[in-house]
């Protein structure tokens, strides 16, 4: 297991530690739904994500990666936002992550693998447009949730100072397939651990 798989593999760990020291009901099901979130994106099951009991009826996402800022509203929107992603490796590590009634918080450093080409259509300037590249920077990440615990929608602000871009040889590439294996044996065990909709908030 080279290092980016190792990464991937362990992202949600700070969830699972804040989990363990969380007893309010409510804070709790907003964090297995963030958890279970990332496992079914990383894993490419979008329309699970958009489903009733995860999401509100109309998400608003504000995404300020790249030089491109863009403004995502309602699930179909939210459907090709997912989708544009296409090969690209995406991760996060060193999060600094709170919980609350309104929903969630954490400042992390996003990472993605991608190609010169599919970053240059960010806005990010390369110079081989055919090289894979390891891209990474501190990001806020507020994520609102509703009375219920579903998402309501996504607020990414990436900090610019900190972008680093570094070119990687293939060798030490984790392939997109092998990204989405990785979150569904995550999600596997979640669930076997979790039992069945355990991201459903029960209301009192």
């Amino acid at each position: 297991m080279n290092r980016f798989e190792q990464a991937v593999h362990d992202c949600m760990k700070p969830t699972a530690a804040l989990l363990e020291r969380t007893t309010d009901p409510r804070h709790r099901a907003i964090l297995l739904n963030f958890w279970r979130h990332v496992h079914l994106e990383g894993a490419g099951e979008y329309e699970q994500i958009v489903a009733a009991d995860m999401m509100v009826e109309q998400p608003l996402y504000r995404v300020s990666w790249g030089a491109k800022p863009a403004l995502v509203e309602g699930k179909a929107a939210v459907l090709a936002f997912y989708r544009s992603v296409g090969e690209a490796v995406l991760w996060h590590s060193d999060d600094r992550l709170a919980v609350a009634d309104w929903g969630i918080c954490d400042e992390i450093t996003f990472h993605q693998l991608a190609r010169g080409a599919d970053l240059a259509a960010l806005g990010y300037a390369l110079e081989h447009t055919d090289r894979l590249y390891h891209v990474s920077s501190r990001q806020a990440f507020i994520w609102p949730y509703d009375a219920r615990a579903r998402l309501a929608g996504e607020h990414l602000y990436e900090d610019k100072t900190s972008l680093r871009i570094e070119e990687i040889p293939p060798e030490e590439a984790i392939t997109p397939a092998r990204v989405r294996a990785i979150h569904r044996e995550q999600l596997a065990k979640l669930e076997a651990r979790m039992g069945p909709r355990f991201w459903v908030f029960a209301t009192p």
